[in-house]
């Protein structure tokens, strides 16, 4: 997908972040206490860190969509006595705000995203949509469930998973994704996966 192409997309990509944020939804909502501990796909995060990095991102997103530009709006938060709420209410807040008519006129200060310009709105949609399809992938991995996207959805992540730079930057520390894997599978979603540096075959093989 060009990424002009991308751009004259803007309602269809706020369509698929919202089925990406609720599929999330409903995947944390099996969360047990237990399995706050369990290992995931994230190399050295246990369930409980990546809750808190997704419940960050959603208020940073939303704070960023309202025109902020403080870092401080990205700090982590605590998920207090019951995180599948407070998750719950993070991925709110962030659909919400990205609801408002005038979003796709808007320009998005990301800290997590070294620029030294704002981002266009469909840019900062289109990051935070492939980051929840693979962090439904983690979280489905993490907690031993099902995962299925429609495939039209797929395939516009892939296509979005495409414009990620590749090379020696991915293993730099710090980078939001590990070095591309080889995949030969017929799945997209996979595919994605492996492309963005998450082994299809954790937890076998760790991914970072």
């Amino acid at each position: 997908m060009h990424i002009n192409y991308l751009a004259e997309q803007t309602a269809r990509l706020r369509e698929l972040n919202t089925a990406a944020v609720h599929t999330n939804i409903e995947l944390v909502s099996h969360t047990r206490a237990e399995d706050l501990i369990r290992p995931t796909p994230c190399a050295g995060w246990a369930f409980a860190d990546l809750l808190v990095h997704m419940t960050r991102q959603h208020y940073g997103f939303a704070a960023a969509a309202r025109g902020s530009a403080d870092p401080g709006d990205w700090q982590p938060r605590a998920l207090g006595t019951d995180p599948v709420n407070t998750y719950r209410e993070s991925a709110e807040h962030l659909l919400n705000s990205f609801a408002t008519e005038d979003l796709f006129e808007r320009k998005f200060e990301l800290p997590e995203f070294a620029s030294p310009e704002p981002f266009p709105a469909w840019l900062a949609v289109s990051f935070h949509f492939l980051d929840y399809v693979v962090h439904a992938w983690d979280v489905a991995k993490t907690l031993d469930l099902g995962l299925e996207f429609d495939p039209g959805l797929l395939t516009v992540a892939f296509d979005i998973a495409r414009i990620v730079p590749t090379g020696e930057q991915r293993a730099a520390t710090g980078s939001s994704f590990a070095p591309e894997i080889d995949y030969s599978g017929e799945s997209v979603l996979d595919a994605i996966m492996a492309h963005l540096g998450r082994s299809p075959e954790w937890p076998e093989t760790t991914a970072a």
